[in-house]
Protein backbone atom coordinates (compact mmCIF):
# COMPACT_ATOMS: atom_id res chain seq x y z
CA UNK A 1 0.00 0.00 0.00
CA UNK A 2 2.80 2.08 0.47
CA UNK A 3 4.27 1.81 -2.44
CA UNK A 4 1.48 2.88 -4.58
CA UNK A 5 0.77 6.04 -2.11
CA UNK A 6 4.28 6.88 -2.98
CA UNK A 7 4.46 6.07 -6.73
CA UNK A 8 0.84 8.73 -7.10
CA UNK A 9 3.14 11.41 -4.62
CA UNK A 10 5.74 11.15 -7.61
CA UNK A 11 3.59 11.45 -10.70
CA UNK A 12 1.49 14.27 -9.05
CA UNK A 13 4.71 16.44 -8.04
CA UNK A 14 6.24 15.70 -11.87
CA UNK A 15 3.02 16.83 -12.82
CA UNK A 16 2.95 19.93 -10.74
CA UNK A 17 6.75 20.48 -12.35
CA UNK A 18 5.34 19.98 -15.65
CA UNK A 19 2.56 22.26 -15.45
CA UNK A 20 5.37 24.85 -13.42
CA UNK A 21 7.39 24.45 -16.42
CA UNK A 22 4.68 25.20 -18.71
CA UNK A 23 3.63 28.14 -17.21
CA UNK A 24 7.09 30.07 -17.51
CA UNK A 25 7.69 28.56 -21.17
CA UNK A 26 7.58 31.92 -23.45
CA UNK A 27 6.43 31.63 -27.02
CA UNK A 28 8.74 31.44 -29.98
CA UNK A 29 8.21 35.06 -31.20
CA UNK A 30 8.84 36.40 -27.33
CA UNK A 31 11.77 34.32 -27.04
CA UNK A 32 12.99 35.66 -30.55
CA UNK A 33 12.18 39.10 -29.59
CA UNK A 34 14.85 38.99 -27.09
CA UNK A 35 17.19 37.82 -29.71
CA UNK A 36 16.45 40.39 -31.68
CA UNK A 37 16.74 42.61 -29.01
CA UNK A 38 20.33 41.48 -27.93
CA UNK A 39 21.44 42.02 -31.34
CA UNK A 40 20.46 45.45 -32.33
CA UNK A 41 21.83 46.91 -29.08
CA UNK A 42 25.35 44.98 -29.80
CA UNK A 43 25.26 46.85 -33.00
CA UNK A 44 29.06 48.83 -32.79
CA UNK A 45 29.14 52.57 -32.24
CA UNK A 46 30.85 52.88 -35.42
CA UNK A 47 28.51 50.96 -37.74
CA UNK A 48 26.19 53.45 -39.80
CA UNK A 49 23.84 50.99 -41.91
CA UNK A 50 23.07 47.42 -41.12
CA UNK A 51 21.18 44.23 -43.44
CA UNK A 52 18.31 43.75 -41.04
CA UNK A 53 19.04 40.09 -41.91
CA UNK A 54 22.35 40.42 -39.90
CA UNK A 55 20.41 41.64 -36.60
CA UNK A 56 17.29 38.96 -36.94
CA UNK A 57 18.63 36.05 -35.07
CA UNK A 58 15.63 33.79 -36.71
CA UNK A 59 14.43 32.89 -39.85
CA UNK A 60 11.65 34.89 -41.53
CA UNK A 61 10.38 35.38 -44.77
CA UNK A 62 8.13 38.65 -44.33
CA UNK A 63 8.11 41.45 -42.17
CA UNK A 64 5.24 44.08 -41.65
CA UNK A 65 5.37 47.55 -39.58
CA UNK A 66 2.12 48.09 -39.01
CA UNK A 67 1.00 52.03 -38.33
CA UNK A 68 0.02 53.38 -34.93
CA UNK A 69 -3.86 52.36 -33.96
CA UNK A 70 -3.89 49.79 -36.34
CA UNK A 71 -7.29 47.85 -34.92
CA UNK A 72 -5.82 44.01 -33.92
CA UNK A 73 -8.26 42.79 -36.53
CA UNK A 74 -6.92 44.26 -39.20
CA UNK A 75 -3.60 42.77 -38.06
CA UNK A 76 -5.18 39.53 -37.71
CA UNK A 77 -6.50 39.74 -41.54
CA UNK A 78 -3.41 40.99 -42.77
CA UNK A 79 -1.25 38.27 -40.63
CA UNK A 80 -3.45 35.55 -41.80
CA UNK A 81 -4.58 34.51 -38.18
CA UNK A 82 -5.10 35.41 -34.63
CA UNK A 83 -2.31 35.00 -31.79
CA UNK A 84 -2.68 35.17 -28.35
CA UNK A 85 -0.85 38.75 -27.16
CA UNK A 86 -1.00 41.02 -29.47
CA UNK A 87 -1.61 44.45 -28.11
CA UNK A 88 -2.72 47.45 -30.05
CA UNK A 89 -0.64 51.14 -30.22
CA UNK A 90 -2.26 53.66 -28.58
CA UNK A 91 0.62 56.14 -29.84
CA UNK A 92 2.35 57.54 -32.62
CA UNK A 93 5.84 56.59 -31.02
CA UNK A 94 5.52 53.17 -30.91
CA UNK A 95 6.31 50.07 -32.89
CA UNK A 96 4.24 47.33 -33.82
CA UNK A 97 6.19 45.06 -35.76
CA UNK A 98 5.72 40.96 -36.93
CA UNK A 99 8.23 38.82 -38.15
CA UNK A 100 6.64 35.64 -40.34
CA UNK A 101 8.15 32.43 -41.25
CA UNK A 102 6.05 30.45 -43.60
CA UNK A 103 2.96 32.08 -42.65
CA UNK A 104 3.44 31.91 -38.43
CA UNK A 105 4.48 34.77 -36.23
CA UNK A 106 8.45 34.20 -35.39
CA UNK A 107 9.09 37.62 -33.69
CA UNK A 108 6.91 40.08 -32.22
CA UNK A 109 7.97 43.91 -31.25
CA UNK A 110 5.89 45.85 -29.60
CA UNK A 111 6.06 49.15 -27.18
CA UNK A 112 8.49 51.89 -27.03
CA UNK A 113 11.73 52.21 -28.28
CA UNK A 114 12.61 53.90 -24.61
CA UNK A 115 11.30 50.90 -23.23
CA UNK A 116 12.72 48.42 -25.85
CA UNK A 117 16.34 50.19 -25.72
CA UNK A 118 15.90 49.99 -29.45
CA UNK A 119 13.17 50.87 -32.47
CA UNK A 120 12.42 49.95 -35.73
CA UNK A 121 11.43 52.02 -38.70
CA UNK A 122 10.62 51.63 -42.12
CA UNK A 123 8.83 52.39 -45.26
CA UNK A 124 8.09 50.15 -48.43
CA UNK A 125 6.37 50.19 -51.64
CA UNK A 126 4.83 47.10 -50.87
CA UNK A 127 2.48 49.10 -48.65
CA UNK A 128 -1.19 47.68 -47.39
CA UNK A 129 -4.14 49.72 -45.84
CA UNK A 130 -2.63 48.90 -42.23
CA UNK A 131 1.12 49.65 -42.52
CA UNK A 132 4.23 48.72 -44.84
CA UNK A 133 5.40 45.16 -45.89
CA UNK A 134 9.65 43.91 -46.76
CA UNK A 135 10.56 40.81 -48.07
CA UNK A 136 13.64 39.09 -46.42
CA UNK A 137 14.77 39.25 -50.33
CA UNK A 138 14.20 43.09 -50.54
CA UNK A 139 16.86 45.68 -49.95
CA UNK A 140 16.52 45.66 -46.22
CA UNK A 141 19.64 48.18 -45.20
CA UNK A 142 18.86 50.56 -42.80
CA UNK A 143 20.83 53.80 -40.98
CA UNK A 144 21.73 52.87 -37.55
CA UNK A 145 21.22 56.38 -35.21
CA UNK A 146 21.75 56.23 -31.74
CA UNK A 147 20.12 58.94 -29.20
CA UNK A 148 20.14 59.24 -25.70
CA UNK A 149 21.39 55.32 -25.60
CA UNK A 150 18.82 54.29 -27.94
CA UNK A 151 19.84 52.25 -30.66
CA UNK A 152 16.71 52.67 -33.75
CA UNK A 153 17.37 51.23 -37.29
CA UNK A 154 15.71 53.02 -39.91
CA UNK A 155 15.52 52.56 -43.86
Amino acid sequence: MKSKKTVLIIALGIICIAIFINLLKKDLWDVNEVLLQEEVLSIGHSVETINLLEVTPFDWDVVYFFLPYTPKDNIYETVGYKWDTISETVNEGMNQIVFLKDGKVACYLYGYPEKNGYGISFESENTKDVGYMLNSKDDLIFQVERKDSIVYLRN
